[in-house]
């Protein structure tokens, strides 16, 4: 039985996603998410201005009237969801957490697939992973999907996002357009994430709240470390501290944007102070520019 206050909270995502994905993605996500490729459709009689490759020489002999093969795309694709679910995503300083706004992107994305008859599977992980829901198709699965990460309570509060990609290895054979919604706040997981890449559809969703990126002056004060627990005190009246920070801060997210222009991924930054639906947009007409160019 779900909890009544988690079923409203439910319903309105996914009245609220829905309504973008129809109004906004739909049309986007069908024009840049391909199908596995072409399937055989009909063989119909030649007309002019067909392509004499696709001839079908024995129909043409058969009834002494030129036969071409029809192909049309082969639509249905999986979409798989690989979902950071770890201490950091409990955090939030803009009214929402970043726990909340992973559940809203991850829904978004799911709904675009759904309305394009395509199978949608999810991945829950933090140090281990946690809920595995093998891909299928329709609305009702779509909503348990999202059900599962709004309800979902980790048993632990670190990241491992290479034991999660390996599972998607193991749970996509085929290939599969592949959303990992983190904030990459772990290191360590290039060798995977490049194995991955090579067989699937990457996309990496980076989550993020402003009040990681600076130190405030408030004194000071003790800081949890969201995924060991840790209580640090942290003198945040001094610039040095402060400085030093932001330079970690800024390294850390220089080499993961470095790692995603080497391996030729499109990202997301998705940040619990903006409208989401801004970031995904510019994602999918810069993936649409990018594919028309190349």
């Amino acid at each position: 039985m779900i909890p009544k206050e988690l079923l409203k909270r439910l319903r309105r995502i996914e009245i609220h996603t829905a309504r973008l994905a129809n109004d906004q993605l739909v049309g986007a996500y069908a024009s840049v998410f391909k199908g596995r490729g072409l399937a055989f459709d009909e063989v119909r009689m030649y007309q002019p201005g067909d392509d004499v490759r696709f001839i079908d020489w024995n129909v043409t002999a058969r009834t002494s009237t030129p036969h071409v093969k029809v192909f049309r795309e082969e639509r249905e694709m999986t979409v798989m969801l690989v979902v950071d679910m770890s201490g950091s995503q409990s955090f939030g300083t803009q009214g929402m957490l970043k726990r909340e706004l992973v559940a809203e992107v991850s829904a978004v994305f799911a709904f675009s697939a759904v309305k394009n008859n395509d199978r949608v599977g999810l991945i829950l992980f933090t140090d281990e992973v946690e809920r595995v829901v093998p891909p299928r198709k329709g609305a009702r699965h779509v909503m348990r999907v999202v059900t599962e990460i709004l309800q979902f309570q980790p048993r632990g509060r670190g990241t491992n996002l290479s034991r999660a990609l390996d599972t998607l290895g193991h749970l996509a054979r085929r290939r599969a357009v592949t959303f990992v919604v983190s904030d990459f706040l772990q290191s360590d997981y290039e060798r995977a994430l490049r194995l991955a890449a090579a067989r699937h559809d990457i996309i990496p969703v980076t989550v993020s709240d402003p009040r990681e990126d600076e130190l405030v002056d408030v004194g000071v004060a003790w800081f949890e470390d969201l995924e060991t627990g840790e209580l640090v005190p942290v003198d945040t009246r001094s610039p040095a501290v402060r400085a030093q920070y932001r330079r970690q801060v800024e390294t850390q997210k220089a080499a993961r944007d470095t790692l995603f222009r080497k391996m030729a991924l499109d990202p997301v930054a998705v940040r619990t102070d903006r409208p989401y639906m801004s970031a995904l947009a510019e994602f999918f007409r810069r993936r649409a520019r990018r594919m028309h160019a190349g």
